[in-house]
């Protein structure tokens, strides 16, 4: 007997196809992590044009169906990426893009939740931490299936410049950035290790590393504009922990509650991923200065979040 649900086509949307939205895409067909893939942006030829390069290459990937669609198609979506929103600019915080995205994110969560009431949204427009604070709010949903791509971006890049400076496969090295996307985000190096072995680095090269994490973005801008490839790889990532059902422990950001005397905000930490989002959100004994940094963390974009009410 055939399972009819494993009939059932999965549909990954894509709302914003500017460079994180385009790259994800691309991301998501070469891997064929759905069966349907469904783009939408407020410039349609834009979409379009995406749409139909990436469909010119299919004959050298496999079946993926790859449409620009428009709100309508997310009624069937298991999961909705929303991309779009002003770009970081040279020079500009993602706090500063604050105010833009959110008037813009009103209506998309709006022309979502009209006809999808079952899928899993994840954000990863910035400032990810609070629009996905205020998405949650906005739809309704469960906040365990309303999901910023949080501080896996910055949690890889940390563990890239570890291994790179122990001459070891980043693959290998378990070390976390949690808290805010963004400048006050805290480097966890008291749980930092290589197969349980401390990394015994000094304080100089800590800083140095931390700092490179945290400005990794910046640096990237300036050069070329924006950053897209990390990005897409990190979303496709969660992607492939939803729809496979994976339980894997990725740095998403969630709403926090009672969680290292953090509450009512979205920040950053290892959360349990599966089928149904965020399934279970893992405590991580953090010393006094790493809690203190990620409470500040928390009040820093409490404050922003009061400001927008």
């Amino acid at each position: 007997m055939v399972n009819s649900a494993a009939l059932k086509p999965s549909r990954v949307v894509i709302v914003g196809m500017g460079a994180v939205g385009t790259t994800t895409g691309y991301t998501l067909m070469l891997r064929q992590r759905s069966s349907e893939l469904v783009f939408v942006d407020v410039n349609h030829d834009k979409a379009t044009g995406e749409m139909l390069d990436m469909n010119h290459g299919l004959p050298f990937t496999g079946g993926v169906k790859v449409w620009a669609g428009d709100y309508s198609d997310c009624r069937d979506a298991d999961i909705i990426i929303i991309t779009a929103g002003a770009s970081q600019k040279p020079g500009e915080t993602r706090i500063d893009l604050l105010k833009k995205n959110a008037s813009i994110f009103k209506e998309i969560i709006e022309r979502i939740t009209e006809v999808n009431s079952h899928g899993i949204l994840l954000i990863a427009t910035n400032p990810v931490d609070i629009l996905s604070y205020t998405s949650w709010k906005q739809s309704g949903w469960p906040a365990s299936r309303v999901i910023g791509s949080g501080t896996l971006l910055d949690s890889a890049r940390f563990r890239y410049l570890i291994g790179k400076n122990k001459g070891i496969d980043p693959r290998s090295i378990h070390a976390h950035i949690i808290g805010e996307h963004g400048d006050s985000e805290v480097p966890v190096w008291s749980l930092a290790n290589v197969a349980g072995t401390n990394l015994d680095l000094d304080e100089e090269t800590q800083q140095d590393i931390f700092d490179r994490t945290k400005n990794a973005a910046y640096e990237i801008i300036n050069a070329k504009g924006a950053t897209s490839y990390a990005i897409a790889l990190a979303l496709d990532r969660i992607v492939a922990a939803i729809l496979g059902n994976e339980g894997s422990v990725l740095n998403v950001s969630t709403l926090l509650e009672d969680y290292n005397g953090v509450s009512d905000v979205y920040l950053g930490v290892p959360c349990v991923v599966d089928r149904n989002g965020v399934r279970e959100i893992l405590p991580l004994p953090l010393n006094e200065t790493e809690k203190v940094a990620f409470q500040a963390s928390a009040n820093k974009l409490k404050e922003q979040i009061a400001g927008l009410e």
